[in-house]
């Protein structure tokens, strides 16, 4: 999904997260020469950041993996065989993503790989795969190059330019807005490349960037980009940062008297937005790969399952993760053998995959054709608004409210409302 640092917790946070009912799992590196899986297995490799300060991204995907594969064994397994997830913590560190796609591969006997969340640390694991010819998917890892680095690499979730288009339509189209003030992390390629794919979408559909103001990530302070933004009174405020600086900079508007709505990516998806930021969420609007209300069956048996298995709902994060490997899954029943090259094969011939993130195709540029969903915060938690397709792709239904007219390419919804689910 994004490029992002990460502290250490608690070692006692880390055993907790190693455990697994459907797979052993192991966040230490193995002892030199570990013997391969047994012949009635098949082991794959994740690769994720399990501890630091926005650990929650990697914990949710993992919980979607166990769930998926738990689900996947019980209805038989692969070829016949069981599936076995080896698990690495990297820590969000490149260099340990890479060690840890390594040890996957050349000691633990990974056919396939997945993971990661950060596009750089999935740049960085995804060397290591395309170099060993080893398929990787990618959860959520939304930077455009994370696939271009060769003919092994796929990722199930939509790509940063088409994230910002979503949000840009919505804004356009839906919230009405002609003028929006920008608010991004400087040092993140994540939020620069939404930054100005928002604007060229934004200005190519009539509207204008009123300001566009920076930060760091970490920063404390965000007084005088947020008094400059207030300045030019803007109709809404765009922030493609991530939920730990988005919280502090949403605390901080409403303080400074900003009532312009917030808008956002899928970096805000965490279930700590709500708590550090509280009241000063609510309304504001953010894309998302899917939403817990969606009426469609894939995501309602997803949720009762997810939440049965860890007592609370599943994130965004953890639904791609969930999607990840039933593709997986999916792609290595129809492929002749597990060879890199006939693996890779079957993956980029997924086509109208019925994941819980929407129909999933595999492009030939590897990547996902789907939808994306626009969530509103309301009370404390995100709530379906609607779907925003590509350009030029008819939403196979449409729900009808009293709502204004929708976004163009976007399912009509109302933008405060969310539509009665459909029968």
């Amino acid at each position: 999904m994004r490029t992002r640092w990460f502290s250490a917790l608690a070692a006692l946070s880390l055993a907790a997260l190693a455990a697994c009912d459907s797979a052993p799992r192991d966040a230490a590196a193995p002892a030199p020469g570990t013997p391969a899986p047994p012949s009635d297995t098949i082991l794959i490799g994740e690769y994720g950041s399990l501890t630091g300060s926005e650990a929650t991204f990697g914990q949710s995907t993992d919980n979607g993996i166990q769930l998926a594969v738990e689900e996947i064994n019980k209805a038989g397994g692969v070829k016949d065989k069981k599936l076995v997830v080896k698990v690495y913590d990297d820590q969000g560190k490149t260099q340990e993503a890479g060690n840890a796609v390594m040890r996957l591969i050349t000691q633990d006997k990974a056919v396939a790989i997945l993971g990661e969340v950060a596009s750089s640390l999935s740049l960085a694991g995804g060397r290591v795969a395309q170099q060993n010819n080893v398929p990787m998917i990618s959860p959520s890892s939304t930077n455009v190059t994370v696939t271009e680095i060769g003919d092994m690499i796929f990722r199930v979730c939509f790509t940063d330019d088409f994230q910002a288009y979503a949000v840009a339509t919505f804004a356009s189209e839906t919230l009405k807005a002609k003028k929006v003030a920008v608010l991004y992390d400087q040092g993140s390629a994540y939020s620069k490349g939404l930054k100005d794919e928002f604007g060229k979408t934004f200005s190519g559909s009539g509207g204008s960037v009123a300001t566009e103001q920076a930060y760091k990530a970490g920063d404390a302070d965000f007084s005088a980009q947020l008094t400059a933004i207030r300045d030019t009174k803007p109709d809404a405020i765009f922030i493609p940062g991530y939920y730990t600086d988005v919280a502090n900079i949403a605390v901080q508007a409403k303080k400074l008297g900003i009532s312009a709505p917030l808008l956002g990516g899928d970096g805000w998806d965490s279930a700590e937005l709500p708590k550090i930021a509280g009241a000063a969420v609510e309304g504001a609007y953010y894309s998302n790969h899917y939403a817990v209300e969606e009426p469609r069956a894939e995501v309602q048996a997803f949720v009762a399952a997810y939440s049965a298995k860890f007592g609370t709902a599943p994130d965004g994060l953890a639904a791609m993760g969930y999607d990840a490997a039933k593709i997986l899954a999916d792609a290595m029943k129809r492929a002749p053998d597990l060879s890199g090259g006939a693996l890779a094969k079957a993956i980029g011939e997924t086509k109208d995959y019925a994941g819980v993130t929407g129909r999933i195709s595999i492009d030939g540029k590897r990547n996902a054709s789907k939808p994306a969903v626009i969530v509103q915060m309301k009370g404390g938690k995100p709530t379906f608004v609607t779907q925003v397709y590509p350009a030029g792709v008819t939403p196979p239904t449409a729900v009808t409210t009293d709502a204004a007219a929708p976004a163009a390419g976007a399912a009509p919804a109302d933008a405060a409302t969310p539509p009665a689910p459909a029968k």
